[in-house]
């Protein structure tokens, strides 16, 4: 299923370099169907490996599936192959907010636009449990009208990652941007760490340069330890309050997202019918609601109860009560073949609705009558992922027969079974 030629498994293609880092290329792409413009994420999976950076990189689609909002960039769905992860992005046509202000500041009102959806978007992050950790002008990109769209969700943290206190406590970010509390070490608030950050963007949006600068790091660090720095003589008084209420280097006394919001230098320029409140609420995520067998984004599949995690691309298999495998062939094919085999096995097929089907034991086991249920989602129209969980009954029971009987039975209609390193590319 690797992608042939510049046509990514038959439902994108894509075509010029957009950008690249490290473990990553981005390309222009195309939804052949729609026709719509994307940008497509192309990660090296075995650099990945090799630095450890798997968690990171389930971390970052899990967070995109949780922050679906006009002002952070959308992730559509991703792909896989045996050496290849494919993120499928939302098109910011308008490139990085970075290159706006590597030209100098920007007109108040137009900064003060930037700032509003900013604000807005990781209001909405931290509603959902979500901290950014790397808000800079160089994550922030325009679409075609030139609205902000937050990027790059890779460093960011969960509100599980919090310790016992209740606080985050791994340093991470650009040290121009990171929060005086961040650096200290000694655990911090995502939310107020972010709201520090947002501050440093402002300033250089309004200023065109950056609060906080030293060509030694120990000496910046210092500097943004004792909010040290100084604010240009042509800001508006307002703004400068404000900036000075956000650059604040003692996170409980930091300003408040609610408290900007309801700052009236914030406040102006906004629709007057609609606050900034009404305007981020208006925002909020749509429920994506899975199919059966329907089309499966990312967020979907590791949605699936313990379901599909992406670790199993490129981890060991390890037989549990629930296995994935994926298929090429149809999804008529794949159930004609589970009711071959449990014909074979004398177990009673009991569908419950298109791509999903239960398999019932005809005798009574150590706990009690083997209940297997099988899931067919397809991914794409010619490539599905297919998961075998038991329901009910002995776990050896099950296990023995799943490792003697169905997976030998399902071979030919297997393409690859998720978790194990003899995919096919």
């Amino acid at each position: 299923m690797e992608n042939r030629g510049n046509i990514l498994m038959e439902k994108y293609d894509f075509g010029r370099l957009l950008g690249q880092g490290t473990f990553a290329k981005v390309y222009y792409g195309r939804n052949l169907k729609t026709g719509q413009g994307v940008a497509i994420k192309v990660i090296d999976k075995e650099k990945v490996l090799k630095v450890g950076l798997i968690n990171q990189t389930k971390r970052e689609i899990s967070v995109m599936g949780l922050v679906k909002h006009q002002n952070i960039l959308q992730l559509y769905e991703v792909m896989a192959t045996k050496t290849k992860i494919y993120f499928v992005l939302e098109y910011a046509k308008g490139g990085e907010l970075f290159h706006k202000v590597a030209k100098g500041k920007l007109k108040e009102d137009i900064a003060r636009k930037y700032f509003q959806q900013l604000i807005c978007a990781v209001n909405f992050c931290h509603s959902r449990g979500v901290y950014h950790r790397d808000l800079k002008p160089e994550n922030l990109l325009l679409d075609e009208d030139g609205n902000l769209k937050v990027s790059d969700f890779g460093l960011s943290a969960l509100a599980e990652s919090k310790r016992q206190d209740g606080l985050l406590h791994t340093t991470c970010g650009t040290p121009a941007y990171v929060a005086p509390e961040v650096i200290s070490r000694k655990g911090y608030d995502g939310a107020k760490a972010d709201i520090w950050s947002c501050g440093v963007i402002l300033f250089v949006l309004l200023a065109g340069y950056l609060p906080f600068h030293d060509s030694n790091l120990m000496e910046m660090y210092k500097k943004i330890s004792r909010a040290e720095y100084k604010l240009p003589s042509w800001l508006p008084p307002e703004a400068r309050r404000l900036l000075s209420r956000i650059l604040d280097p003692n996170p409980h006394t930091r300003m408040s997202i609610a408290r900007i919001m309801e700052n009236s230098w914030f406040k102006k320029d906004l629709d007057s019918k609609q606050d900034i409140n009404s305007k981020c609420d208006n925002a909020a995520e749509t429920k994506m609601e899975l199919g059966k067998p329907t089309n499966l984004n990312a967020f979907d599949i590791i949605s699936l109860s313990t379901g599909f995690d992406l670790s199993g691309l490129f981890v060991n298999y390890d037989q549990k009560d629930e296995v994935q495998f994926t298929s090429t062939k149809s999804a008529s094919t794949i159930v004609s073949k589970i009711e071959e085999i449990a014909t074979r096995l004398k177990m009673n097929v009991m569908k419950k609705d298109q791509g999903s089907l239960k398999l019932k034991g005809s005798w009574e086991g150590r706990n009690g009558i083997l209940f297997i249920d099988v899931e067919i989602y397809e991914i794409t129209s010619s490539f599905h992922l297919v998961e075998v969980k038991k329901l009910s009954g002995d776990t050896i029971d099950y296990q023995n027969m799943l490792r003697k009987d169905i997976r030998p039975a399902l071979t030919e209609i297997v393409w690859a079974w998720q978790g194990e390193q003899t995919q096919h590319k």
